[in-house]
Order: C-alpha cells, then structure tokens, then sequence
C-alpha cells in the first residue's frame, strides 16, 4: 500500500475500532469480552467497506488470531492454574508474611513485590507471568485488588523490551536491520527513565503522593542500580540480559535499602499492617515453587541442549500471501510457533505440577484438591480467553488489512514537527491493539525507521523510542489487565484498571518522548 494513496479519512476510519475499546472499556467500564466483541465488528466493517478486505484477509486473519490466541492462553491457563495450586496449600499468604516480616514499611513491600520482583519475572518470561504471579501475593498482604493490578502492570512495564530474554528487542533487530549494538546503548538510555517513572508510578497508585514522599530513597537507589546495570549490559553486547540481571541487582539493592534510618524503625515485624496467619508454611517450601520456576525458566532458555530437547515439537500453519483491493500484501509466512513443551506456558504447567505433588507429599492438599483446583482453574479463566480472543481478532484484521499501517502514516503526519516526541506512542499504540511489545515492533519497527530516514532524525533513537512505547503500553494491554484481574477477582472490572493505569503510561510516554527528542538533536 503506497502511503502517498492514504488519507485523512483512513486513518480516522482505522482509529474506530480502538476508540470503541477506549470508550467502552474506560468509559462505561465494559468487560474485555463485551467491548472486544464490538471493536471486532467494527474492524470487520472497516476493513471490508474502507480498505478493501476480502474473503481471504478475514479468513486467514481470524486463522493467524487463533494460534496467536493458543499462544497466549497457554501461558493465562497455567498461570492461573498454577495460582490455584499455590492458594490451595497455602503458599501464598505465606510468602505474604515474610515479606511482611523482612520489612514492616508498606511502601518496600510494594516496590519490591510490584516494581522489583515482577521485573525480574518478566526478565525471564514473555506475556502475563509477572501479573498473574505477583499480584496476588500483595492481595495477601493486604494491598486492594485494585492497587495490585495497577501497581504490578506499572512496576514492570519498563523491563518488557529486554524481558523474556530480550525476545522484543530481537525482533525489532529482525524487522528493521538495524543491528542491536546501534540500537540498545539509546533504548538502554530511555528505559532507564522509564524504570525510575515507573517504580513511582507503582507507589503512587497505593496512597498517592505520600507513597512517592517515603519511597523516594528507595525508588532513586534502587533505580539508579538497575538503570546502570541495563545500560552497561547493553553497551556490552548482552541486551538479552537487560532485564534479569538489572532486576536481580535491584532485589540485592532493595533488601538493603531497608537499613537505611528512613525505613529502619519499620522493619519490626510487628510495625507491618499485613494480613497475619497463625500457621504459615516454612519459608524454603512456601518459597519453592518460586525457585522451581526460576530455574525452569533459566534452564529452558540458557541450557542451549535443554531449550533444543523442549522446542522440538512446534505446531504452526503456513499462509498463502494475500491482500486487499487497495494495495495492501501480507506475503507468504507462517503463524506464530507454539512450542508444545518449550512454551511459557508448559513451563509454567511443569512448575504447576511439581508444586502440586511436592505440597500432596507434604499433606497439605486438602481431599478433592486436584479436582477443585481444574474446576477453580477452568472458572477463572473462562471469561477472561473470551475477552483475549476478541481482542486478538480484532487486532489481527486491523493488521493484515493495511489499518493499523494507515493510522501510523496519518499519526506520523499530523504530528511530524514533533515526531521524535511522537515514536514512543507509535510504539504504545501498537502494543496497546496487538497486546504484545514484539508485535509492536514488528507492526511498526520498519514504518518508524522509514519515517525516521524521510525527517532526517537518528534512526537509532527513533527505533528506541518504538520499543520503549512498546514496552510501555504493556501497562494498559488489554490482554494481561484481563489476566491480573482474574486472579484477584476483579473480572469484568478491566476497564477500571486501565482507565486508572492511562495517566501513568502517558504521563511516562511523554517524559519518554522529551528524552528521545533532546537524543534526536
């Protein structure tokens, strides 16, 4: 499609389907499931009347949706699967009390939990792990349903580019040819604003300003630790690591953060406004699930003969090329490849069942317990994979119709004085309606390095600005608030969350946009 032939009129056409989620969502507080349904009649709509879709964009699209909504469901069923084996034995709330008891200040437990600990999940794992894991923890230390969903998808949002073993980043290197030694030192530079923005963020959605007032030691320490050590992993080469290694510094950092005077006279047990249980477990076996998923997830992706043996079974389809009436190809390729025993979601599914047998071998799985916990599993999540797979489709019409490229031109249009202001919400958008950093990058990688060439702007900060907007936008991805809130009981209450989270991810991109704009000069 040539982006000389789009018009005004296109990129308002294709900015309905997601002004339908905005306003639904936020607006009148419908469900995922609810305002997805209509945003993808929509974009059927538009996508056949506007932009020339025929039999075969809705065909294959809705076909490529499924697997990447297999893909994304594997990981929402295991990880809720394997919260319920957790709440079962009790492991939770135990984990809940020793954070309460390593520290009595409320606005450390959040930071680590929240900012620290979900970064360092994400460092290992791709979509929906760090919300589903943490947020229940804080529920058990008494943190609202609410603060937890919005203080764990803000906390983290930062280390999702170079998380899941820099698997976004990757694929922005792949997409735009652009080699990762130009382009981590920038995108290293700007996260590490946003890990800053982000962990204030995480305070203030629990009591306000008088949350960032307490944590300011610990949120400029604890920062300034992991910015560092992302950006010199990536002036090194190992941007792949940018994520886990920065967040596990961090956990060092904020464990001794608490010695400071500011925190100190908190850190008696008996200080902690948490949730007390009479009975909890011994910490190393409420704590060992966490440590087997650790290392699963390690072995899987840095034991190169144990991620082979895993990935050897890979279920995908390959696609004809096809396009619209007007212009718009999507050449020949494959669906997304769902790795039956090397996905995130076997892992989690192997953390599940190892958990599961190691608290029956310690008699603490209650009679009926496996069949309550498929029934408790299959309730959780059955209305959430509705919420997913409407979203999904109506992402993947709005792409393989030439939509989701011509809101991108009209945006990079109206706003091209300001562009390098403008990137990182390029990025947002397309990890808002694809629900993914990388499909983020690989949607608009090549358009924001085209755009980048044409305004004459380092095209090494531009692409930065791309996949930390990406990055960001995970924060309010309709998928994984769908994911945190059913594990704290908040299904159908989605739209609460993201229209609480909006003022967080775009006062962040903002600031994001400042810097790529002083880095352009």
């Amino acid at each position: 499609m040539d982006p000389d032939s789009l018009s005004f009129l296109d990129t308002a056409l294709a900015l309905i389907p997601i002004l339908i989620i905005l306003i639904l969502m936020i607006g009148f507080r419908w469900s995922g499931a609810r305002a997805g349904g209509v945003a993808w009649l929509a974009a059927v709509l538009v996508s056949v009347i506007g932009f020339g879709a025929g039999w075969q964009v809705l065909v294959f699209s809705q076909l490529k949706a499924l697997f990447f909504t297999l893909f994304v469901l594997y990981i929402i069923w295991m990880a809720i699967a394997l919260y319920h084996v957790l709440r079962e034995a009790g492991a939770i709330v135990s984990i809940a009390h020793y954070v309460a008891r390593l520290t009595g200040s409320r606005i450390l437990q959040l930071l680590l939990m929240s900012w620290v600990f979900s970064s360092f999940l994400g460092g290992m794992s791709g979509f929906g792990v760090p919300i589903a894991v943490v947020a229940p923890i804080l529920v058990s230390l008494g943190f609202s349903p609410i603060t937890s969903v919005i203080a764990v998808a803000s906390g983290h949002s930062w280390a999702v580019t170079f998380g899941g073993i820099g698997a976004p980043f990757n694929a922005l290197v792949v997409t735009t040819g652009i080699t990762g030694d130009l382009m981590a030192p920038s995108t290293a530079v700007l996260l590490g604003v946003a890990c800053l923005a982000c962990g204030i963020a995480a305070a203030h959605s629990y009591r306000g300003f008088a949350s960032i007032r307490r944590g300011i030691p610990a949120l400029l320490i604890v920062a300034a630790t992991m910015s560092s050590l992302q950006y010199l992993l990536a002036r090194i080469g190992m941007w792949n690591l940018g994520a886990l290694i920065p967040a596990m510094g961090g956990l060092l950092s904020i464990v001794l953060v608490r010695h400071l005077p500011t925190y100190r006279a908190m850190n008696r047990p008996q200080d902690t406004e948490a949730i007390a249980i009479p009975n909890p477990l011994p910490f190393p076996l409420a704590a060992a699930p966490y440590l087997c998923l650790v290392i699963i997830f390690l072995s899987a992706t840095l034991i190169q003969p144990v991620h082979d043996f895993l990935g050897q079974v890979q279920l995908s389809v390959t696609f004809p090329g096809f396009g619209t009436s007007r212009g718009w190809f999507n050449p020949a390729s494959q669906s997304i490849a769902l790795s039956l025993f090397g996905h995130a979601g076997a892992l989690l599914a192997y953390t599940s069942l190892i958990a599961y047998f190691m608290f029956q071998r310690a008699g603490l799985n209650q009679p009926g317990a496996f069949r309550r916990l498929l029934t408790d599993t299959a309730s959780s999540a059955g209305v959430p994979s509705l919420g997913i797979a409407v979203l999904v489709g109506t992402a993947m019409i709005m792409d393989q119709s030439g939509m989701s490229f011509a809101l991108a031109v009209g945006l990079s249009r109206i706003f091209e004085p300001i562009y390098p202001l403008l990137a990182p919400f390029i990025g947002l958008l397309g990890s808002f309606t694809t629900n993914s950093n990388l499909s983020s990058n690989v949607l608009f990688g090549g358009l924001q390095k085209d755009a980048a060439e044409l305004l004459n702007l380092p095209v090494a900060a531009i692409l930065a600005a791309q996949t930390a907007g990406g990055s960001l936008g995970s924060m309010i991805s309709p998928a994984k608030v769908i994911l945190g809130c059913s594990t704290v009981g908040l299904a159908g209450k989605e739209g609460l969350v993201i229209r609480r989270t909006s003022i967080y991810v775009l006062l962040i991109s903002t600031l994001v946009g400042a810097v790529t704009w002083l880095l352009a000069r």
